[in-house]
Parts: structure tokens; sequence; C-alpha cells
């Protein structure tokens, strides 16, 4: 059974609108997914200032640059990713999609994460990787980033919570949901923003949306990772409030990613 060749910490809190403890939850992340594979940190950039439609653009900017440089020079080909917020999935993606021709993407998550800068009401990334990686991401990320993903090869699940233009997104690409029931094969890479939790099982989020069963998300990764080549995982907006707070998630986080470890790196 093949691993991770990679477990990507990825602390980026800049794009949330609600960062506040996101840094502690990445530690905790990090800390997990780096029991599973060789672990390098993306450093967090000290740049102020909004641009693009998209606030703290220049700290966001640079990390996705190192980002890509560290999955580049790492060569991996399966990444276990610790965020931060959702947005750093975008170089994850890329680098994934680059290499594993006809992935297929899994978003796990309670919102729809579609908006653009122009379309945004906040102007926070998180809110936007999903438009990103279909091509309409930023425009000085749009030369550094390959081909965008297929929509056809595209699943949501779990969503709840969306607003204009999120679902104009939607219905612009035809995105569908998964069906737990015809589940893709091929190389396959999970989304999984822990807010789609049910925050009565899971109360470590800074968003609570989600309606999704522990038990239940832990299987659905399980089953993915059964039916596919499962060649990425990203888990994303950890946000718990004190280190214990911190340690009781890292639980949930760590079964995750044993359910991801039941059959991946199945050859095709």
């Amino acid at each position: 059974m093949a691993t991770f060749d990679l477990a990507l910490a990825f602390p980026q809190w800049q794009g949330s609108g609600r960062h506040q403890n996101l840094p502690r939850g990445a530690a905790a992340a990090a800390e997990v997914c780096g029991r599973y594979a060789p672990r390098a940190d993306v450093p967090l950039s000290d740049r102020t200032g909004d641009a693009h439609g998209v606030r703290r653009w220049g700290a966001l900017f640079d990390q996705f640059r190192s980002a890509q440089d560290i999955l580049a020079r790492s060569g991996a080909q399966r990444v276990l990713t610790a965020g931060g917020d959702c947005a750093v999935d975008i170089a994850v993606i890329d680098h994934l999609g680059r290499t594993h021709p006809g992935l297929s993407i899994v978003w796990i998550d309670a919102h729809i994460d579609g908006n653009t800068p122009e379309t945004s009401p906040s102007g926070s990334f998180h809110g936007m990787p999903v438009a990103a990686i279909l091509g309409r991401a930023p425009e000085p990320m749009r030369p550094l980033l390959g081909v965008p993903v297929d929509p056809a090869r595209f699943h949501y699940f779990g969503i709840q919570v969306g607003d204009e233009g999120d679902w104009a997104l939607q219905r612009d690409f035809a995105l569908g949901t998964l069906d737990p029931e015809a589940l893709p094969t091929g190389p396959v890479h999970i989304h999984f923003d822990l807010d789609v939790l049910d925050p009565a099982e899971f109360p470590h989020l800074a968003y609570t949306d989600g309606k999704l069963g522990v038990d239940e998300a832990v299987a659905l990764v399980g089953r993915i990772a059964q039916s596919a080549d499962l060649v990425g995982l990203t888990i994303t907006e950890f946000s718990p409030a004190t280190d214990a707070d911190a340690r009781d998630g890292a639980r949930v986080i760590a079964r995750l990613c044993e359910a991801a470890l039941s059959k991946q790196g199945k050859t095709s």
C-alpha cells in the first residue's frame, strides 16, 4: 500500500474572515499530518494590504508562490495537506492536476467557495478557491496556474450555504454533487473543510453550517480511498479555541487521515 509522499503544512489564515483560531488549528493539523508523510512547511508572509478585490492579497500571493515552489521541488505524487483556510488548496490542486491527468476533485464543504473578486461580498479569499481552480482566479494568479479543473470531474458534497455569486458559478459550470453510490475512479483529490461537520459533534469551527456526522464523513473518505486512486487530501478550517480543543479535534483529523490511507495508492 502506497502512502503520501508529502505532508504539506500550510498554516495560511489570511484568507478567512474569522481567522482568530486558525493558527492553533493549523499547527495541530500539521502535527497530525506529519505522522503520515515527510513534512514541509509553507512560510507565512508578513506582507499587508488588499489588492485585486482580495483582502490581504499580498500575503496570500506570497504564500501561494511559496507553496508552488515547495510542491514542484518535492516531486510529490501524493500530497496530504494541513490548512489553514480553504484557499490553501489552489496550489495543491494545481500541482496534482499537472501530475495526474484526468484528476477528479471531491469538494467536501458546507460552503460553495465559488466567488470571484468581482462577486465576493467580503473579499475573503477562502470563499474563492473553487472559482480559482476552474479558471477564474484573481488576475495575477492565472498565468501561474495550469489547465483548469474539468467541471465534469468536480463534485460537491455536503454544501449548505452559498450567496448569489456562489450559486451563479455553480450554474455556469453545471457543477454536480457527489453520488455516494457512484464514486469517482482514477486519480482523486479530496478537499475536506471541517466546517462540513455537524457542530454538535465537532464544535471546533469558525463557521457552523455543516450537517455531516463525523462517522459518516470518515466512512465517505474511506470509501473514496477504496474506489479511487486517492492522490490528495487537504484538511482545512480547523478553528479550536483552546489547546484542549485542538487535541480533541486532532483525533478526528487523524481518523480522516487513516481513512484516506485505507487503500491509498491503488494501482491502475
